[in-house]
Formats: structure tokens, sequence, C-alpha cells
């Protein structure tokens, strides 16, 4: 099978796409309005006001049509066109230029629906077009061969935000708890903003790299977290390809210092947005390397030789925000300006698809056919 072919500005391909991928966020957006309590997330509906949604919804229609014709015009074709304003008109019909915000009722569940789609609109909007215009790999397209399972563990992670949120917070509470931190809390929250946010900025990355670090060098665990290591098309979505097992125990060591220190409100939002839009950066598939800072912050230049296949290059670049962490522990490689030839995980199968994914490691080892994994590199 030919693989597909990258996207080409002029051809009308963009546009189509783009119109449909406008009004689906539409559509499900007007879901998000007609059922609050089970689609949005509390916390979330404090950062967004409905006028501000509601405004945004109009521009998606607005804009979803005007892509939708600029795609007729440059590729003289109307079938993307009109698959993108069929479902911008039936999100018109839906209500979409007329649904009205209301009061939530408090319900015992949710799920993120709400935060999926203003991040995926965000994300899209920062990435894509850095990766269509400053590409590393010019021959990789949007729509490889797995882009639809990197968009379901996106939409899984953001879906299910509130069991996440609790699972990964319970350690924390469990061994924490009961020690007496609020005059700790008391001294960080009095430090000034940028201080108190490099020491949440910190703190958190020394965690996660241990976490990270076990993760590679204890062999049942790699096969969860070598998930996140197979995919060979790094891009802005392949940072969402981890384990629900790998999720849980990385993002519940990362909380424990922001839990025991008990930083700001505003420190802890400011901190949740960097890491959301950093975590996929240093994926992406763009060729920027951020000149000095690349020193002092990951990039994706460091953190693809993370990923690196080839096996002589394994075992570095675990910090995920801090390089200096890795230069104190002796994990640290970035050689100039190079970039690993290739990446994924040399030496093992992994079956397609999510669910697949998710069920494989339990039962068998991607890198060989029981449940007495011989690992043959050192990760």
């Amino acid at each position: 099978m030919t693989p597909p072919k990258r996207l080409v500005i002029g051809q009308g391909l963009i546009s189509g796409y783009i119109s449909i991928f406008l009004a689906i966020l539409v559509l499900l957006g007007i879901l998000c309005f007609r059922y609050p309590e089970r689609l949005t997330t509390p916390e979330f509906r404090e950062i967004y006001t409905k006028e501000s949604v509601q405004a945004l919804m109009a521009a998606g229609i607005i804009v979803a049509f005007f892509f939708a014709l600029l795609s007729i015009i440059l590729s003289k074709k109307i079938k993307l066109a009109l698959i993108g304003s069929a479902i911008a008109g039936a999100a018109i019909l839906l209500g979409a230029l007329t649904v009205k915000g209301r009061a939530v009722d408090k319900v015992s569940w949710h799920i993120g629906l709400d935060w999926m789609l203003l991040d995926l609109l965000l994300m899209t909007i920062i990435f894509i077009p850095l990766e269509l215009f400053f590409p590393k790999n010019k021959e990789q397209t949007k729509f490889h061969e797995e882009w639809r399972t990197d968009l379901m563990y996106f939409a899984i992670s953001h879906l299910f935000i509130q069991f996440f949120g609790i699972v990964t917070q319970k350690p924390a509470v469990l061994f924490f708890g009961w020690i007496g931190m609020d005059k700790v809390h008391v001294w960080v929250q009095s430090l000034p903003f940028i201080p108190a946010l490099l020491l949440a900025f910190f703190s958190t990355d020394l965690f996660q790299y241990w976490a990270h670090r076990f993760f590679h060098t204890r062999v049942y665990l790699w096969r969860f977290h070598s998930i996140h290591h197979s995919t060979q098309n790094m891009d802005w979505l392949a940072g969402s390809r981890t384990h629900f097992i790998d999720i849980f125990f990385t993002r519940a060591m990362t909380f424990i210092p922001l839990y025991v220190l008990g930083f700001s409100t505003t420190v802890f939002n400011v901190y949740i947005i960097f890491i959301a839009i950093h975590a996929v950066l240093i994926h992406a598939n763009t060729r920027i390397n951020f000149g000095f800072l690349k020193y002092i912050v990951t990039t994706p230049q460091y953190h693809h030789w993370h990923h690196c296949e080839d096996p002589k290059y394994y075992g570095h670049n675990f910090a995920s925000i801090f390089p200096l962490i890795d230069i104190l522990f002796g994990t640290y490689y970035l050689p100039g300006k190079e970039w690993p030839a290739g990446t994924g995980v040399h030496e093992a199968q992994y079956p397609k698809g999510f669910l697949k994914q998710s069920v494989y490691p339990f039962t068998k080892s991607p890198f060989d056919t029981d449940l007495n994994m011989d690992e043959r590199s050192e990760r």
C-alpha cells in the first residue's frame, strides 16, 4: 500500500480538512451546551465564559464555510467542502448560532468534552501550522497510518479527566495527607510568582524524571511505557500515546510535590497550561531548535533523541522540562544540531489500535511471545 503523501498548500485539501474539523468541533460543542452537567468540567468552566464559547462557536461556523468555499476554489472538487458544509449546516440546525448557556447543577460524575474540544482547538492552531511550515521530517503526513490511534489516546485522556485526576491524586493524599504542612504551604504561597512557578517546575520535573526513568529500567513497567515509544511518526499527537498505567504512575508522582508544597491556584493553573503545551511541543515534527534555550528547557530535538530507535542511544533525556536534571544524573545527550535518524522501539512489535495496545501489555510482552519478558535493550 502506498503511504499517504504530505499535504501541500494550495491544493484545497488542507482547506477542506479545516472546514470539516471546525464543523465537528462546533457540533460537539452544542452537546456541551445541552448537557453541561455530564459533558463539561467544573474546574474548567471557571476559566471560560458561556459568552466567549458562544462567540467561538459562531466564528467556527463562519470559518468552516469559508474554508469549504476555499477548498472548492483551489481543488475544483466539492467532496471535502460538501462534508464540511453539511456538518456545519447540521450544527446550525441544532442551535449552534442560538444555543444559550445556563446554570449547571452539581453532579457526581462528568466527562471532559469541553476540555477536549478547547484543548484540541488550541493545539491544532499552534502546532499544525508549526509542523506545516517548519517540519523536521518533510515527508511525514498528518494522516500517517496511526494518526487515528494517537487521536483516540488524546480523546480518552481528556474525556476521562475526572477519573485520571482522582486516581493520580490519591497516592499523594494517602501518603502525605497526615503530615501537617500548613507552615510550608504558607511559605510557598508567600513566594513571588516567578520563583514559586520555577519551584513548581523543578520539583515536579525531578519527581517525573525518576518516575520516567523507573519505567525505563524495570522490565515489567517498560512494556507499558514502551507503548509511548512505539510511534515512528513523531508529531504533536504522538505525546498522547501513553498507556493508562503509565499515566497513573507518572502523574501520581508528579502530583506529590504539588500537593506537599501547596502552591497557589495561580501557580498551579499556569503550571498545568505550560505542561499541556510543552508536552505537545517536544514531540512535534518541527525542525526549530530554539537556539541557546535548548540548553535550558527541553526541546523537540532533545526529546526526539529520547525516542531514538537505535539501541546505542537508549537511556538518555528523561527530564520533561529541564536538561539540567539529566546532566546531574548522567543521562544527558544532545549532539549539537544532529537529530536521530528514526524513532520507535527497534526490537519490538505492537498491535495496532488503542484498545489492543491497552490490553496487550497485560497479556504479552511487545518483546517476546510470553509473560517472561526478556528485554534486549538498556532503555
